[in-house]
């Protein structure tokens, strides 16, 4: 599995999903098929303000229409992570 950052957003998600048929959680599982509904999305987003001093400028219409996957949530934190460090990070 890839970088800190990464594996702490999956495990993040990990507890708050009800993935169909107990699949395993990975960068391409679709936010869908984890059974994650607003209030679900929502406290994951806090968790992760909270845990990196970031703020994520999104509402729950704007999550559900750009956040795909787990991929999605990792690159938007990812982002917002060297923003604030002050560093730029190169599209994949």
């Amino acid at each position: 599995m890839g970088d800190k950052l990464e594996q702490d957003i999956v495990e993040r998600i990990k507890e708050r999903a009800a993935p169909d048929g107990g699949e395993t959680v990975t960068l391409s599982t679709s936010i869908k098929s984890l059974g994650i509904q607003s209030l679900e999305l929502t406290e994951i987003i806090f968790d992760i303000e909270e845990a990196y001093g970031i703020q994520v400028e999104i509402n729950t219409v704007d999550a559900w229409s750009r956040l795909k996957n787990v991929e999605d949530i990792v690159v938007a934190v990812r982002a917002l992570v060297d923003a604030k460090q002050g560093r730029q990070h190169a599209p994949t």
